[in-house]
C-alpha cells in the first residue's frame, strides 16, 4: 500500500531502483543534488539539471513539463554520496506563474521500476516561493528512506542550491534556467516515439504537453521480474501474463491540425503492446489532465479571493480611505483586478475542457466492451472473449466544473479489493424517489451490473459468481443472473445456504493458499474450481451470524491473492450495531453507490469526484443479452 507523507515524515525504501513521478499544474523544472551526510553538495558535477541530465546513478529530464519521471538508482551512486535531494523550480522568463502559491499543489510520488507506488507527498503551504525541495532520500545506519521535505525558497534556484552550499549557486541556477530556455524554444511538437517506449504522447493544446508515463495505480505491471534497466532504458510495461514477441505498433497518429486550431484527438494515442493497453493508458491521462486543469482553475480562484480580501482589508483597516470616494474606487479596483483573474483561469479552464471533450467523444466510441459503457454499441457486437482483460469499468467520474464530461473510472484485473455497494443514503443526497426500498433495490441491480460485466469479460469458465440472499428479497433485482442461467447454483438463502457456500469458498482459499506456500499447485484436489470467484452477499448483516461475519473477514482480507472477491450490498449505518469488529471489513473494501455521488478523492489533488455506476439503460435488454452468450459459451466449453 502506498504511504501518503505529510511534510517531514520519512518512510524506509525496500529498493534501490526507484522512480520520483511528479505532476504539476504547470510545467516545472526538475532535478536533483547528490549531498554528503550533512546534506551539502561538493559542486555542479554533483548537481543533475536540464543542461546535464545524468550523474551516475541518477537522471532527470532535459526540458520543464508539468509531469517528470526521475530514475534513480542508489547502488550505482558515486562513493559519498548519502542523499539525493529532488528540486522543482518554475521556469523563469517562460511567460508562466513566477511563484508556486498561483499553481496547483505539485505531486512527487515513488515508485518501483514495475509502476508499484512506494510513497507520495503533494506540496501544500506554497506562496511566494518559485523554487522547492521536494523530498530527499537519504541513507542512515546503512539504510535507505525517503523523507517529504517541501521546503520553498522565493529566492528561487539559487537560494535553494546556496541553502546546500554550492558556492556556485547563482551561477549555475542561471545556466539551468538558459537550458530550459532553450529547450522550451525548440519544442515545437512531442518527441518521437520510439519501439518499446512507455511515454504518453498527449494531443491536448492547452498546454506544454510532456511525454508521461500513466500514473502509479494505472501502470501496468511487468508479466515477468524487472530486468535489470540501465540508465536511459525506456522501462518495459507489459499487461500481466501476456507475453510480447514483437515490439509495440505505432499508435495512430492525428491528421495535421488546421492553423489556428487545436490537434484533432485520436483514439489510442497513448503507449502499449495492443491497443487495450492504449486506450486504458490514455483514459487515465484523460483523468490526470482532467484533474490537473481543474485544480489549476480553483487554485487560481482561491488566490483571487485571497487577493481581493487582501486589498479590501487594508482599504478598511485605514480610517482615512475607509469612506468616501476613495473608498469605493479602491472596492472597485479590487473587484476588477478578481473578475480579471478569474475570467483568465476560467477562459483556460474552458480551453482545457474543450479539447478533453472532443477527446472523450473520440475515445468513448472505441472503448472495449471492459472499458465501455452498457450503452456503447460495441456491446451488440459482443463475443466471448479469450483472455482477460487488463481492467474493468465500474462507472463515470466527473467534477462541477463540467459534469456532462464524464471520465470512465477503469479498475485493474484481478481485483485487488472487494466492492461495497452502499444501499444507504448518499452524502449527495440523489436517492430514488421511492426511498430505503428503492435505493437498496437500486444498488442490488448495481451489483447485478458488475457481476454481469466480470461474467462478459472473462473467457467461457472462468470466472463463477456465488449469491447470498438469505431472505431471498432480492430475487427481483436478480433476474438477469438467473433467467440467463449464468449461476451454477441458486442464491443461497436461510442460515444453512449462508453457510454452506461460506465454507465452501473459505476452504478453497485455505487449500490454494497451502498449495501455492507450499509450491505445489498438482496437489490441489481435481475437482476444486481454480477460476475466480466472485461471491455477492446481499442485504448484510441482516442474516449473518458471528461465523459468518467472521468468514466474510477472512475472505475480504485473503481471498483476492488467490481469485476468491467479495461484492457486498449493505447498508453501512445499519451495520454499525455490530460495533468497530466489522470497521476493518468496510476499509478492506471499495465503496461505490446505485446512484450518484461525490465520495471518492483521488490522492493527486484531493478533488472530490462524482461516481456514477455503469448501468444498462433503462428498458434495454443489452444486459440480458450478453449473460446468455455467457450461458451459452459456458455450456459449449463444459463448464
Amino acid at each position: 500500500m502506498t504511504a501518503e507523507l505529510v511534510r517531514g515524515q520519512n518512510h524506509p525504501l525496500t529498493r534501490t531502483r526507484l522512480e520520483i513521478r511528479i505532476s504539476a499544474g504547470d510545467p516545472v523544472v526538475a532535478g536533483a543534488t547528490l549531498g554528503d551526510e550533512d546534506g551539502r553538495v561538493a559542486g555542479p558535477e554533483r548537481v543533475a539539471h536540464p543542461a546535464a541530465p545524468h550523474l551516475p546513478g541518477l537522471e532527470v529530464p532535459q526540458q520543464a513539463a508539468a509531469d517528470h519521471r526521475l530514475a534513480v538508482d542508489l547502488e550505482a551512486l558515486p562513493e559519498g554520496v548519502h542523499r539525493v535531494t529532488v528540486l522543482l523550480a518554475l521556469p523563469a522568463g517562460a511567460g508562466g506563474p513566477s511563484r508556486f502559491g498561483t499553481v496547483a499543489a505539485p505531486f512527487v510520488a515513488v515508485t518501483g521500476l514495475d509502476g508499484t507506488a512506494l510513497v507520495s507527498f503533494t506540496i501544500t503551504g506554497l506562496d511566494s516561493e518559485s523554487a522547492v525541495t521536494a523530498l530527499e532520500i537519504y541513507r542512515r545506519q546503512g539504510a535507505w528512506k525517503v523523507r517529504a521535505v517541501g521546503q520553498g525558497y522565493a529566492g528561487g534556484l539559487a537560494a535553494m542550491l546556496s541553502d546546500q552550499g554550492l558556492p556556485q549557486a547563482a551561477e549555475l541556477a542561471a545556466t539551468i534556467q538558459e537550458a530550459v530556455v532553450r529547450g522550451m524554444a525548440r519544442t515545437i511538437a512531442p518527441p518521437p516515439r520510439t519501439a518499446g517506449d512507455d511515454t504518453r504522447v498527449r494531443t491536448t493544446a492547452a498546454r506544454p504537453q510532456p511525454s508521461v508515463p500513466a500514473p502509479a495505480a494505472a501502470v501496468p505491471p511487468e508479466a515477468e521480474p524487472p530486468q535489470q534497466a540501465q540508465s536511459g532504458s525506456p522501462v518495459n510495461y507489459r499487461h500481466p501474463g501476456r507475453a510480447a514477441t514483437a515490439p509495440p505498433s505505432p499508435p495512430p497518429q492525428a491528421p495535421p491540425a488546421e492553423p489556428g486550431r487545436p490537434p484533432q484527438p485520436v483514439a489510442g494515442d497513448a503507449s502499449g503492446w495492443t491497443m487495450d493497453e492504449r486506450l486504458y493508458n490514455q483514459v487515465w491521462g484523460m483523468f490526470e489532465d482532467l484533474a490537473r486543469s481543474v485544480a489549476a482553475y480553483r487554485s487560481a480562484v482561491d488566490f483571487a479571493d485571497s487577493r481581493q480580501e487582501q486589498e479590501l482589508e487594508r482599504v478598511l483597516s485605514d480610517p482615512r480611505s475607509r469612506i468616501g470616494g476613495a473608498a469605493d474606487e479602491a472596492r472597485a479596483a479590487a473587484r476588477d483586478k478578481h473578475t480579471a483573474l478569474v475570467d483568465r483561469a476560467r477562459a483556460v479552464l474552458d480551453r482545457d475542457l474543450a479539447q478533453l471533450t472532443a477527446e472523450s467523444e473520440v475515445v468513448e466510441p472505441a472503448l472495449p466492451p471492459a472499458f465501455a459503457g452498457w450503452e456503447n454499441p460495441v456491446w451488440h457486437g459482443y463475443r466471448v472473449p479469450m483472455e482477460i482483460p487488463m481492467a474493468l469499468r465500474l462507472g463515470d467520474l466527473h467534477l462541477p466544473e463540467r459534469p456532462e464530461l464524464r471520465i470512465p473510472m477503469l479498475v485493474r484485473l484481478p481485483l485487488e479489493r472487494g466492492l461495497w455497494i452502499d444501499s444507504g443514503r448518499s452524502r449527495s443526497g440523489a436517492d430514488p424517489a421511492a426511498g430505503p426500498d428503492g435505493l437498496r433495490r437500486a444498488a442490488v441491480e448495481t451489483a447485478v451490473a458488475h457481476a454481469a460485466r466480470l461474467l462478459a469479460v472473462h473467457p467461457a469458465g472462468e470466472f463463477t459468481v456465488h449469491v447470498l440472499d438469505p431472505a431471498g428479497a432480492a430475487t427481483a433485482s436478480l433476474a438477469p443472473l438467473l433467467e440467463s442461467g449464468v449461476l451454477r447454483e441458486p442464491p443461497a438463502t436461510g442460515a444453512a445456504g449462508v453457510s454452506a457456500v461460506l465454507s465452501r469458498l473459505t476452504q478453497r482459499v485455505d487449500l490454494v493458499q497451502m498449495a501455492v506456500r507450499g509450491g505445489a499447485p498438482d496437489a490441489l484436489p481435481p475437482d476444486l474450481d481454480t477460476g475466480e470467484q466472485l461471491l455477492v452477499v446481499n442485504d448484510f448483516p441482516h442474516g449473518f451470524d458471528d461465523r459468518a461475519v467472521t468468514q466474510l473477514r477472512y475472505l475480504a482480507d485473503e481471498g483476492p491473492a488467490v481469485g476468491v472477491h467479495l461484492m457486498m450490498v449493505a447498508d453501512r449505518e445499519e451495520a454499525r450495531e455490530y460495533g468497530p469488529v466489522l470497521d476493518p471489513l468496510w476499509r478492506s473494501l471499495l465503496r461505490i453507490t446505485p446512484v450518484p455521488d461525490d465520495h471518492l478523492a483521488d490522492p493527486w489533488v484531493g478533488h472530490a469526484w462524482t461516481y456514477e455506476p455503469a448501468l444498462a439503460p433503462a428498458g434495454s435488454h443489452v444486459l440480458l443479452q450478453v449473460l446468455r452468450q455467457v450461458a451459452e459459451a459456458r455450456r459449449a466449453y463444459g463448464r
